[in-house]
């Protein structure tokens, strides 16, 4: 069943599904995508369970935020929405950017269990050529506007950001490139011994957006975590090997919604 509800002047799209009596989780899907990417998710265990699927703002049928939101500000909408539907202890599980949002909502509230999927939250180690690329573009963004005049500087730079970022910076609007740009560079490895409840790192040994090393440290660093990965599954593990996501999932979660 697909829903709207205003939260704090944002206008929150979501999907529910599975038994009103179910243990509750919160379902967030990643950068670039919405509720129906991860839905399959869902339906591993909404037989059970009571499943919350958001589209998180800027994604899907829930409009972009007015400015330039950090990882907090997504956070804080995710727990007022949780409170709003008396949902206490939730289960989360965080797909790439839905991760962040799981580390730092279950490192400051009673969470049942953490489900992380190839999650973003540690800062990338660049390599020096990255680091020299992005000073030249700030300061090509000082100099071109006074030398070439604002519009045509302008549009030398839009086209520089447009071949320099990634495809989703490229294919996301100027606001939600600036949170984009905010939330990747908002390292989150200080909030995760701050989880207490059991987490599951599930994973794809190819993924080239959240590496191995990511959830390594991950593991090592929340108190209570396993990991689970996968030879040949990429960034998006729980459509690489549905059959092996949903066994793994379900065996974590399933016994601790009864």
């Amino acid at each position: 069943m697909e829903n709207d509800i205003e939260i704090e002047g944002m206008r929150l799209h979501y999907e529910v599904s599975g038994p009103e009596n179910g243990a509750p989780v919160l379902l967030m899907h990643g950068w670039g995508c919405d509720h129906t990417t991860v839905r399959s998710i869902a339906n591993a265990i909404n037989n059970e369970m009571r499943v919350y699927n958001v589209d998180l703002p800027g994604h899907g049928a829930t409009p972009e935020p007015d400015s330039a939101w950090g990882v907090d500000e997504y956070t804080r909408l995710l727990e007022a929405f949780t409170a709003r539907l008396g949902i206490s202890d939730p289960v989360l599980i965080g797909h790439s950017f839905g991760g962040r949002i799981s580390i730092l909502m279950a490192s400051r509230n009673p969470i049942s269990r953490v489900v992380l999927v190839d999650a973003a939250g540690i800062k990338p180690h660049r390599p020096l050529k990255y680091y020299i690329k992005i000073y030249s573009f700030k300061t090509a963004k000082k100099i071109l506007p006074v030398i070439l005049g604002k519009k045509t500087g302008g549009k030398l730079i839009d086209a520089w950001r447009g071949k320099a970022g990634s495809a989703d910076y490229r294919n996301s609007s100027p606001v939600m490139r600036a949170v984009m740009s905010r939330c990747v560079n908002q390292d989150l490895t200080d909030r995760l011994p701050m989880i207490k409840a059991s987490t599951l790192l599930l994973w794809g040994e190819e993924d080239k957006a959240t590496p191995m090393a990511d959830a390594r440290l991950m593991e090592k660093s929340i108190p209570d975590a396993g990991l689970v990965s996968w030879k040949g599954c990429g960034h998006y593990s729980f459509l690489d090997n549905p059959g092996g996501f949903r066994a793994v999932l379900r065996n974590f979660l399933i016994p601790a919604s009864r």
